[in-house]
């Protein structure tokens, strides 16, 4: 697997992954078990998720599962990522020595067309490709079943969460039918993972339709309002000790501050530019802002 680089705020597409894979299988989880990253075999192989069937006999009905058998390793690249030789090769050998190889499959999870190496694998080494559905192609010639998943054209129907992981969401019904799928699931942190994900890649598809964006902030109302609770009490009881006009205001100080920190480190700048800050209107507005922050840097845009 791929090493990646953590860029602050950046977008993390391999948890959202690995939360959207579950969620696109839940209808037979009790029957599969999920690792993340995990490490295959003797030597230091790391692969983004190992799905096992519990069950050897037992078919997977979801079309992304079909293919399954007892141990199936799944490589996955972002929608900027690109599907190589090297990564083919790479996922091809990850083969753990306690496992045979008639008990593996391997999904390649992309966003667009790998054609280099579907070149590749055809010409070079005489595979086939079949396309077996909407968005999923079988791979026929190894000792190992092989499928390509092309998140880009996958069915909405079948496979919404998958399809959705782009920051190229290209339909303002996909966004609706998003929030709705979310509303019915929103206590359930693989949801959450994922919608978080989709909705800072695709800020604008959203902002598109007024009410959808009102519709997504009330169904995470409950969020915000837990941590504007959760800051409020821990600047209110840093404040009650100077006073309670001071210590209204640090308190809401405080409060902002620690919504922030949720987004990434806070500069001593900031930090002392919010602790300074007396008038608490000022402070009502700015805790508003922090709340409904994608990132620190929306923040500072708006109290500028």
């Amino acid at each position: 697997m791929e090493k990646r680089k953590q860029q602050p705020h950046a977008l993390q597409w391999h948890p959202a992954f690995y939360a959207g894979i579950q969620i696109e299988l839940e209808a037979e989880a009790d029957l599969l078990l999920f690792e993340n990253e995990h490490q295959l075999g003797t030597k230091p192989k790391e692969i983004d998720v190992l799905i096992v069937k519990k069950e050897r006999d037992v078919s997977i009905r979801k079309n992304i599962g079909r293919i399954f058998r007892t141990h199936n390793i799944v490589e996955y690249k972002s929608p900027k990522d690109y599907l190589s030789v090297d990564d083919f090769y790479k996922a091809d050998t990850a083969q753990a020595d306690s496992i045979a190889i008639h008990d593996i499959t391997i999904t390649f999870v992309c966003h667009r067309y790998p054609r280099s190496l579907m070149r590749h694998l055809t010409e070079e080494r005489g595979y086939e490709i079949h396309r077996e559905e909407d968005g999923i192609y079988y791979i026929t010639g190894d000792n190992i079943p092989i499928q390509l998943i092309l998140t880009k054209e996958l069915s909405e129907e079948q496979n919404l969460w998958l399809k959705s992981l782009t920051d190229e969401l290209e339909e303002t019904e996909t966004a609706k039918h998003l929030i709705e799928q979310y509303g019915k699931h929103k206590g359930n942190n693989l949801y959450k993972s994922v919608m978080d994900l989709i909705v800072r890649a695709n800020k604008d598809k959203f902002k598109e339709a007024k009410i959808m964006c009102e519709a997504l902030e009330e169904l995470m109302e409950d969020e915000l309002e837990a941590k504007r609770t959760q800051g409020l009490a821990e600047g209110l009881a840093l404040g009650e000790a100077k006073g309670l006009a001071l210590g209204e205001a640090l308190g809401k100080a405080e409060s902002i501050v620690v919504l922030l920190k949720d987004l990434g480190d806070v500069s001593e700048k900031l930090q002392r530019n919010i602790m300074e800050q007396n008038d608490t209107e000022i402070l009502n507005q700015w805790l508003k802002y922090a709340a409904r922050a994608k990132t620190i840097r929306d923040f500072e845009q708006k109290i500028q």
